[in-house]
């Protein structure tokens, strides 16, 4: 609920203008906040007796990367971050939807297709969360915010990296009491099965509207968990047997969170079908009055000897129905989560992360186009299209651009941003992919024996132009697919067919080659699955090069393999901590090497995988993001002393200029490679499109946006921007 600021609260974090108060506690408060271009936001700060702790520091700069890996889908998306300001402070997406306490609170236990529903959204988040090797260890009915399209799953304030208890003090119980496992209560490592209990723990109280161990000192709460049968009363009889084995005191006895999903999943509706109206209706409220609330700040109280802040100029009131992505009738930016998923793969017609580097330097915020020259949009397209952000946007035919959204695949035309087709059985983006002519997408059996099935959809009209490739054997619910060149589109699919087991799903991984002329496999090669994804791909000449951050999460795999056999050619590690946040299309190569940033700017020999020269000292002190290659010039964005483009000479590693100071701040997007036009380098940062003139090494003008990627049409007249919540075209230049 939104409550008043106080007379000393802020009147703005960063470029954040403060609204109300969400909450208050022992760590610090969460703030209802403005962007500069007016989107709204939760902003999360920490109280100044905490700032100083050099330990809760790491802690929520933990926090910050746990909430980036759970994603958009199954929590609330990271918008921004200084985890290393005098006071940190955390941004995030504002979710239209109550904690579940607050939900049961309004109307009491929920129905058992609710619980159902809920609990086989979270089972996903937590799939998700797990799969990146994340425990949350504070799963509680508080933690968890119910939207219309699927509960999201917040706090991550003690969530760590599984089996690492350098934060932890040993045998100290971190969470919430009333719904910890038993070996957590014990102070011993939580493993992802502690997590299953905690959900179990939610799913009673949902169900029932108590927990499973009562109420009580935090003692005796410890004691019953570790020792005392769980209550379950009020619990629907078809969910006792498996809520039930989920609280079960030996982590290896509990199910898996994919044992979860086929048993709560019931396979019909969206999962706002299965809300109670009063619930929906509170959602409803809640979108309204984020646009309705009016800024108020609390007198000091008297005898005080505090100044009072200034308070922010209130907001104009808008429209409660023109709330496009906001509203609970936008599109999915609360997510489908897994249930949405799931569903789509039973009808017919059915429809990300790693960390970044630290900020460096406040959002830019770049004037309008009037005052410093930035040019006007020449479209801009508002309606939620590419929320996730998960993969470069697809450049096909003449004048087509696509972009996977979080419910479908979306095809743009490049000249005038109007929809030119949809298609909603592309849940996610790794379905899909282009050779640059037509779209290919990707599909297979939720049930039963396991299929991939390739479709191809002609750019401008997404209909179907060749018959549908079926290849038996191969889960077609997993693949991704890589690239597509001439009659030849690469995946990285598992044999078999789907299993509810996450361990079988790790099993049996394969490169595969598929001739899209014979509809047959040309190849397979077998590679070892270590639980984290994309993989980077592209074509140069006769080698296939795929990169991928490693299973340790330090280092970046690149190797090269024989497009016509798929043998592997050479493969190289190298030092890249943050490559998780790549995109595909994040791969930049030209015919004599392959280019990448992090603690320097290296290029790889293609012919062997070898280092042909470093740009950069290594020392941490300076970071490079993902480059771009053009003419014989590299370009990436860098940051240290100094902070901005640096272009340098591709054959031998010397640098060509670096970009002069500028007089406004602007903080790099490390992950987002350059665009390179005619007369500007385009350089992404926080809030817009820096024109940097190669002349004088000067900003020219930064063009205001949210895009995070952006791509050139094949006419090069247009760049096109995606971001979470509009997609633009400005002129190139």
């Amino acid at each position: 609920m939104l409550s008043p600021l106080t007379h000393d609260d802020p009147a703005a974090v960063a470029t954040y203008r403060l609204l109300a108060r969400l909450g208050s506690g022992g760590m610090g408060t969460v703030y209802l906040a403005r962007t500069p271009g007016g989107r709204t936001v939760a902003l999360k700060t920490v109280h100044a007796r905490l700032a100083t702790d050099p330990a809760f520091r790491a802690r929520f700069r933990l926090e910050t990367d746990a909430a980036r890996i759970i994603g958009a889908r199954h929590g609330a998306a990271v918008v921004d971050a200084d985890p290393l300001a005098e006071t940190p402070w955390l941004a995030t997406e504002y979710v239209l939807g109550p904690p579940l306490d607050d939900a049961v609170a309004l109307g009491g236990p929920l129905p058992e297709p609710t619980v159902r529903a809920l609990g086989a959204a979270l089972a996903g988040a937590l799939a998700q969360l797990h799969s990146s090797d994340v425990v949350h260890r504070d799963l509680k009915p508080s933690n968890v915010l119910v939207t219309a399209y699927g509960p999201k799953i917040i706090d991550f304030g003690i969530a760590r990296a599984a089996g690492d208890d350098h934060l932890t003090r040993t045998g100290a119980a971190a969470g919430t009491p009333a719904f910890m496992s038993p070996e957590q209560a014990s102070g011993q490592e939580h493993p992802p099965a502690g997590d299953v209990f905690a959900l179990a723990g939610v799913l009673v109280f949902a169900a029932s509207g108590h927990g499973p161990f009562g109420t009580g000192s935090p003692a005796d709460l410890l004691y019953r968990v570790r020792y005392a049968e769980p209550d379950l009363t009020g619990v629907p009889e078809a969910l006792l047997p498996l809520l039930t084995a989920c609280l079960a005191k030996d982590p290896a006895a509990r199910p898996t969170t994919g044992d979860l999903i086929a048993h709560l999943h019931d396979g019909h509706g969206e999962f706002a079908d299965h809300l109670p109206p009063l619930l929906l209706a509170d959602i409803a409220r809640r979108a309204t009055d984020v646009w309705l609330h009016a800024p108020h700040r609390l007198p000091v109280p008297a005898g005080a000897a505090f100044a009072e802040t200034a308070p922010s100029t209130p907001l104009s009131r808008r429209r409660a129905l023109t709330l496009g992505s906001g509203s609970v009738l936008g599109l999915a930016g609360a997510g489908a989560g897994v249930w949405a998923w799931l569903n789509s793969r039973d009808t017919e017609g059915g429809t990300a992360t790693g960390g970044t580097p630290t900020p460096t330097g406040p959002t830019a915020i770049p004037a309008t186009t009037a005052a410093d020259g930035a040019p006007a949009a020449l479209w801009q397209q508002d309606d939620v299209l590419d929320r996730e952000e998960r993969i470069t946007p697809l450049l096909a035919g003449a004048d087509v651009v696509g972009l996977a959204e979080t419910v479908s695949f979306r095809a743009v035309d490049t000249k005038t941003g109007s929809e030119l087709w949809a298609d909603s059985k592309v849940r996610e983006p790794h379905q899909i992919t282009t050779d640059g002519t037509n779209f290919y997408v990707s599909d297979g059996n939720f049930e039963g024996p396991g299929a991939l099935m390739i479709r191809t959809l002609a750019a401008r009209t997404g209909k179907e132009t060749a018959k549908t490739i079926t290849l038996k054997g191969i889960d077609g619910t997993t693949t991704e697919l890589l690239a597509a060149v001439g009659s030849t589109l690469f995946t990285a699919s598992r044999l078999g067919k789907r299993e509810s087991d996450s361990d079988a799903n790790q099993i049996g991984w394969h490169l595969l080659a598929v001739n899209l002329r014979t509809g047959k496999e040309a190849w397979r090669q077998p590679y070892a699955w270590d639980g984290v994804r994309p993989w980077l791909a592209q074509v140069v000449g006769d080698q296939l090069i795929l990169g991928k951050n490693s299973g340790d999460l330090d280092t970046f795999l690149v190797q090269s393999r024989d497009v016509r056999t798929g043998r592997q050619l050479w493969k190289r590690r190298l030092p890249l901590k943050d490559s998780a946040a790549f995109k595909p299309g994040h791969l930049a190569l030209d015919d004599r090497h392959i280019y990448l940033g992090g603690d320097r700017l290296r290029a790889l020999r293609l012919t062997d995988g070898g280092i042909a020269w470093e740009y950069g000292s290594g020392t941490g002190s300076t970071n490079y993001g993902v480059p771009t290659v053009s003419r014989g010039i590299v370009y990436a964005q860098e940051a240290g002393d100094t902070q901005g483009i640096v272009a340098v000479r591709a054959p031998a590693g010397i640098r060509a200029w670096r970009q002069s100071p500028s007089d406004r701040p602007l903080t790099p997007e490390f992950f987002t490679a350059p665009v390179v036009g005619e007369r500007y380098v385009y350089a992404p940062v926080r809030g817009g499109l820096n024109a940097v003139d190669p002349l004088n090494s000067r900003s020219a003008w930064v063009f205001q946006t949210d895009a995070t990627r952006y791509v050139v049409d094949k006419e090069r007249t247009r760049i096109i921007g995606a971001g979470e919540s509009s997609v633009v075209a400005i002129p190139y230049a």
